[in-house]
């Protein structure tokens, strides 16, 4: 069982999962493992690496606006939309297509979709002279960036060859 079926696995009786959840059985398989074919054509088509760097690139353009800078290629409108970024057109277009299936793929486009959102409210705040709300949604954007970066990486360490799993033969 993977990483993410681990953390949120849902119980056999149907009642809620503990709420204690920090303490993980021990185990390196993830929940993103591909067959080689898959991973290879996936690998093809997208740079993890280059995902997670200019992913990276955000935080610190924030946190230019939040000091006061103005940039008019980051309007509240424009990074709103999750897909204008060129991990969210892979997100929603081919990676869609080749991990949709996959539970923490839905956690990925949905904390990198809660990151663009909070990006656009840091701008507007910031824009209105809210430094209080802009400081928030900075935090907001930190913290759905380093969830972003934690899936990306499990993402990638799926499609390691060296760490996927394969079944004994019977």
């Amino acid at each position: 069982m993977g990483f993410f079926g681990r953390l949120f696995q849902p119980r056999a009786d149907g009642l809620q999962a503990e709420s204690n959840w920090s303490r993980l059985p021990d185990t390196d398989a993830s929940e993103l493992v591909l067959f080689d074919d898959e991973a290879g054509r996936l690998m093809a088509q997208f740079d993890i690496d280059a995902a997670i760097a200019t992913h990276e690139r955000w935080l610190p353009w924030l946190g230019e606006v939040l000091q006061g800078a103005r940039d008019e290629r980051l309007r509240p409108e424009v990074v709103a939309d999750d897909s204008c970024s060129e991990l969210g057109q892979w997100l929603n277009g081919s990676g869609r297509t080749a991990l949709g299936h996959y539970p923490a793929f839905d956690m990925l486009l949905r904390r990198h979709r809660y990151f663009h959102e909070q990006a656009a409210a840091l701008i507007t705040h910031a824009e209105a002279g809210d430094n209080r709300l802009a400081e928030q949604a900075h935090k907001a954007c930190q913290h759905a960036s380093r969830q972003v970066v934690l899936l990306l990486k499990e993402l990638q360490r799926g499609l390691t060859p060296s760490r996927r799993t394969v079944a004994a033969p019977q």
